[in-house]
């Protein structure tokens, strides 16, 4: 691995785990009231996008990134309507 692909592992896991602590407060807390739905709705889909692009590429820093990262905004996103639409 070089130099320039450490940095891009290193990055990706420090932005995908920036997500933890909303996820785990969410889940805990089951409030999302101050949680913005379209946000979420355009995050989520941006990230579909950045890891369909990492599989074009094969990129396995976007393509590791970008699919956890989606899989926590994913969580909070479902998590969102849940609570605040179906509740």
């Amino acid at each position: 691995m070089d130099t320039i692909d450490l940095f891009g592992f290193i990055a990706a896991l420090l932005t995908t785990s920036a997500f933890l602590p909303q996820v785990i407060k969410t889940l805990r807390e089951k409030d999302t009231k101050s949680l913005s739905l379209p946000m979420y709705l355009i995050l989520t889909s941006g990230l579909l996008l950045w890891l369909t692009y990492g599989i074009m590429i094969k990129d396995w820093a976007l393509i590791i990134a970008n699919s956890v990262t989606g899989i926590l905004a994913l969580i909070i996103l479902v998590a969102k309507i849940k609570y605040d639409y179906l509740s």
